[in-house]
């Protein structure tokens, strides 16, 4: 049996929310497996929602840029030690520039970071130098891009900042294509974007999701279904039935429009396209919540409350 140490214990408790108890006794079941032991947990109702604000260690601001033709758009991550930098104004306005650099690089957030900001100098040097000005700690985490030929691409921000529409907590961004009337094309996109930040999906549709990621999700399924103890065929029902009820929660095109739940995002797009008399199509969506998948420096020695548990060493 492999040997179950505090720190694992620790890692799936935040992974799972569920007790440490449990999640040592899962752990040990799964011979040290994290995964197998996450499922686990989630056939036995143990499990609890991730915590991921609790987790975020980054702070900071999420900035969008969008074109003045309304066919291109970017999102940026700018992080920093404490919250209080984002109301900086030097350190929004850096948010603010970076972001307009990204509009016009088609790259990862290293060719961000390499690219030319408005004053000439690159926005890897405009970072240090805002470092060495206000004294924290500061990164350019993550950076998105959109472009159309022929659309749009608009976005949302949730928790915007007082007086800064265009920064805040979560952004979002979605590119469609059509040929329709780019009024009503740049007005689906934003109504979808406060969708995707309000329900964050996993993908655009149910081909884009990990085929691992269902397959684990089916296995969960059919070992709640089987302990129900009924025939192997109504168990296999309860499997695509709940498999059906998965990629309505988490497949974009799939889940109920969270301003008229009568209408999928599917059936939203569908209208919209009917209304302009041109097909319309969702080609990528993107959303950016600040800090997300960060570590957060806790208060406590967990560890040590964790290793205290009697067989944990």
């Amino acid at each position: 049996m492999a040997d179950i140490t505090a720190s694992m214990v620790k890692d799936l408790r935040e992974m799972t929310g569920a007790g440490m108890m449990d999640c040592k006794k899962a752990l040990q079941e799964a011979n040290g497996d994290m995964d197998a032991a996450a499922d686990n947990l989630r056939v036995k109702g143990l499990a609890k929602a991730a915590k991921k604000a609790d987790r975020a260690a980054a702070e900071g601001v999420v900035a969008l840029a969008l074109s003045d033709d309304g066919r291109t758009g970017a999102a940026i991550e700018l992080n920093a030690e404490t919250d209080f930098v984002a109301r900086n104004d030097s350190f929004q306005g850096a948010a603010r520039q970076i972001a307009k650099v990204a509009l016009g690089v088609d790259g990862d957030v290293a060719a961000v970071r390499s690219a030319k900001a408005a004053d000439g100098q690159s926005v890897a040097d405009l970072v240090t130098g805002l470092v060495a000005t206000i004294g924290e700690n500061m990164m350019l985490r993550r950076s998105v891009r959109f472009s159309v030929a022929e659309g749009a691409v608009a976005g949302y921000v949730h928790g915007a900042l007082a007086g800064a529409p265009d920064l805040g907590r979560i952004g979002v961004l979605v590119a469609v294509e059509g040929a329709g009337d780019k009024a009503e094309l740049k007005e689906l996109a934003r109504n979808i974007a406060l969708h995707v930040a309000a329900t964050n999906p996993l993908s655009l549709s149910v081909d884009d999701l990990e085929p691992a990621a269902v397959e684990r999700e089916r296995n969960v399924f059919r070992e709640q279904a089987a302990a129900s103890g009924k025939p192997p065929g109504v168990v296999e029902k309860m499997i695509e039935g709940r498999i059906r009820k998965f990629y309505e929660e988490v497949v974009l095109l799939k889940q109920s429009y969270v301003k008229d739940p009568d209408r999928t995002i599917e059936q939203l797009v569908a209208d919209t396209a009917k209304a302009v008399g041109s097909p319309i199509k969702v080609v990528s969506f993107a959303r950016l919540a600040l800090g997300e998948g960060v570590e957060k420096p806790t208060s406590g020695d967990f560890a040590a409350e964790v290793a205290a548990m009697s067989g944990v060493s």
